[in-house]
């Protein structure tokens, strides 16, 4: 019977990626991706895997295998970027990213042979840029994976008082503990499906645990903090938007994007309404007066932002002036750079976007907001334990009264719902 039949190992594994909040849709598409990156038995073995991070012999139980040979094809998967291998207090644990930010992008991060990239460029371009089921999932929700950091050089003295620690790249480099440099996912994928831009390559950066795994496997080259100041220089010179993880600490990437190549930057131009890419706290102001709407913010806009329209001056009928659509613009601040008359400056927003405290706040919130909540906590393939749950019931305490009781409905716990009493 149809109902007794064995799904295959990428159905399988399709199933275990969108048990993350940030899953995958299946589609063909999808699972020609995944035959590219996993062999039917990697396939099979990796949708078992827990989704919170795990030591081997956590994977040697599930699979029941001898601990040596768990241990071996876990560290595999992590020389191919599959995996993320984590050294905390002495002990080694495996974690399983999510496609996006995570193996997609891993990937396509350094040249390699033992896959054949353009292909899997291609399958991407088409399963991410061209079908839409992926970026509608991914972007349908409040909290968002990523955000934008506010082009610091743009932020006139006042503002520089006013700005936020979180707020600037250069302070995720100075705290970083590891800071790795990658070939830029994006425009390695455009380079092999046609129309990649002339903006650095070797540019986008992983922080921490995430950076120390990527290193050690090729995947980026350590760097320390001097060169990755360097290379937010670069991405200036290039008018580069710094989008990296949202999050105000351990931020673990942050891609120096171009409206050109870049799949977020896409997004929010394609997806505006959606939301796709949390804005700064910034907002461009345009100086009527003095600006000679000479285009240049329009050109550079990587959200089409910007546009030019008339200035309505009697004495200069075709005069015109540059104008911001507040709905698309992220706050990034690469238009006040190109402005040679200072006609644009930074204002701050009258209501800061929020950003969540760290990555486990994140993950709590939009699996909340998805409906995934109960696969965090409930995940069959995980050793249950009770560190899991205090960090997860931590982060529900922490977040709004609306979203505390999302979470109660969705895991039916009398335990968090005591909690919350308690609470009120």
């Amino acid at each position: 019977m149809s109902h007794h039949t064995t799904k295959s190992g990428y159905q399988n594994l399709s199933q275990r990626l969108n048990k993350f909040p940030l899953g995958a849709p299946a589609t063909k598409s999808l699972y020609k991706v995944l035959e590219v990156l996993f062999s039917p038995k990697e396939a099979q073995l990796v949708a078992q895997l827990p989704i919170r991070p795990f030591q081997a012999q956590t994977a040697a139980s599930i699979w029941k295998l001898p601990l040596s040979e768990a241990r071996k094809i876990l560290d595999t998967l992590a020389s191919r970027a599959i995996l993320v291998d984590i050294e905390f207090n002495g002990e080694l644990s495996y974690a399983l990213p999510p496609p996006m930010a995570g193996f997609f992008e891993f990937a396509l991060m350094r040249t390699r042979d033992d896959i054949d990239q353009k292909l899997l460029s291609e399958l991407l371009h088409q399963y991410l840029d061209v079908e839409d089921d992926f970026v509608k999932d991914l972007f349908r929700e409040e909290t968002q994976m990523g955000r934008t950091f506010v082009n610091e050089q743009a932020l006139s003295v006042e503002n520089s008082l006013h700005v936020l620690d979180y707020e600037r790249a250069s302070y995720t480099i100075e705290t970083a503990k590891n800071i790795g440099v990658s070939t830029c996912y994006c425009r390695h994928k455009k380079h092999h499906t046609g129309g990649a831009c002339d903006a650095p390559l070797d540019i986008c950066m992983t922080f921490s645990e995430t950076a120390e795994s990527l290193s050690k496997y090729g995947y980026a080259r350590k760097i320390d903090k001097v060169e990755g100041m360097e290379l937010l220089s670069e991405a200036k010179e290039h008018n580069l938007v710094q989008f990296g993880e949202n999050a105000q600490n351990n931020v673990s990437f942050i891609c120096n994007c171009c409206g050109c190549c870049c799949e977020a930057l896409q997004a929010a131009r394609k997806f505006s309404f959606l939301n796709p890419v949390h804005t700064s706290n910034f907002l461009p102001s345009i100086n009527e007066l003095t600006c000679s709407g000479c285009s240049k913010c329009v050109e550079v806009c990587p959200v089409e932002a910007m546009s030019l329209v008339s200035a309505n001056d009697a004495q200069k009928p075709k005069r015109k002036i540059a104008k911001i659509d507040v709905d698309r613009c992220l706050g990034c601040g690469v238009c006040v750079n190109v402005c040679k008359n200072s006609a644009i400056l930074l204002k701050s927003l009258e209501k800061r976007v929020l950003t969540p405290v760290n990555s486990a706040h994140k993950i709590v919130s939009m699996a909340i907001e998805r409906g995934t909540l109960q696969h965090l906590i409930f995940d069959n393939q995980a050793l249950w334990n009770h560190r899991v749950m205090a960090t997860i019931f931590g982060v529900i305490l922490k977040l709004p009264p609306i979203k505390q009781v999302m979470a109660s409905e969705q895991i039916k716990s009398r335990y968090l719902g005591k909690l919350l009493g308690d609470m009120t």
